[in-house]
């Protein structure tokens, strides 16, 4: 046996299914399945029954699941120690953005980041991947990403999650020019309640921004009408600016609401803010590599207004 067939093993258990093992491990499904089968052939014994619709452990498959485990964590920490003599980070890191945070990784230039980050250890391969904060948060917690940048729903980060914040700007009410919200030309706010009965265009659920305004709404005392969901802010505004609702963004670069004809109202009584912010598990990543760009993104990106 190898240390490879191992690592399929362990992560076809995980996943309970070879598909998605194949896709977590960047494989063809049939060779991961090969692979375990002849870990099996050569044990003498099969590790997973795959009689069912997922794949579950044998008796002898959870036996065995722990030391496959303890043998993947020996391997790779003989190579963490090798490689620190000589100042060499290999090994995979997992980044995960959701759709509200892409503007603030254009803002930011994330890819100038990662860029200085391959430039430097060029043996780490980078793996990005994108989904709601709901979904980043509950990877983060399994270790399925190391490090994500998620738009923040509530004011205090979930249990076992330590957290930066990169953007914190107040949410808007993106309207067109012939909105009846625009009571008069010098209108610059308008209160949450007045959203009440309005069809609103909003990011999906499970995004930060989505769960500031439901959970406001939802303290007003009404459940708000989204008519329409689009995972960029960009593209609500442009919805908003054909008339089809009011939009809920954060603030937007001026031209780019010229350029629709939007007017951006702030939401008040209560404020909303959209806040993004970088995250990761409080006991820290798993691998050094995880930990060298970790400090590398807390100290390039900062939040508006800090040094």
């Amino acid at each position: 046996m190898d240390i490879r067939q191992l690592r399929y093993f362990v992560t076809v258990a995980e996943e309970a299914n070879f598909t998605r093992a194949a896709a977590r491990l960047h494989l063809a499904q049939p060779g991961v399945s090969s692979q375990v089968r002849q870990l099996e052939k050569e044990l003498g014994h099969l590790l997973l029954d795959r009689s069912g619709r997922s794949v579950t452990l044998t008796e002898v498959g959870e036996a065995v699941l722990p030391y496959a485990r303890a043998a993947i964590s020996a391997v790779e920490a003989v190579r963490q120690t090798a490689d620190e003599f000589t100042g060499l980070l290999r090994g995979q890191v997992t980044l995960g953005l959701v759709s509200g945070a892409a503007a603030a990784a254009d803002e930011f230039d994330l890819a100038a980041v990662l860029a200085r980050f391959h430039a430097n250890h060029p043996q780490v391969e980078i793996s990005l991947t994108e989904d709601t904060s709901e979904w980043m948060l509950t990877a983060l917690r399994r270790g399925e990403l190391d490090i994500a940048m998620i738009g923040l729903a509530d004011e205090e980060p979930p249990p076992g999650i330590s957290l930066q914040v990169l953007v914190d700007e107040p949410l808007v009410a993106a309207v067109a020019p012939d909105d009846p919200a625009l009571t008069s030309p010098d209108r610059t706010s308008i209160p949450l309640a007045e959203l009440r009965d309005r069809p609103l265009i909003s990011l999906p659920r499970g995004t930060g921004i989505r769960g500031v305004l439901d959970r406001a709404c939802a303290q007003a005392g009404f459940q708000p009408h989204i008519a329409f969901e689009a995972a960029a802010p960009l593209l609500l505004a442009q919805l908003a600016a054909r008339g089809l609702g009011v939009a809920v963004v954060p603030v937007l670069p001026a031209d780019e609401t010229s350029a629709f004809g939007l007017r951006m109202l702030e939401i008040t009584e209560p404020r909303l803010r959209g806040r993004v912010a970088l995250t990761w598990r409080t006991d820290g990543p798993s691998s050094p590599a995880a930990t060298v760009l970790l400090d590398l993104l807390r100290t390039t990106l900062t939040a508006p207004g800090t040094d």
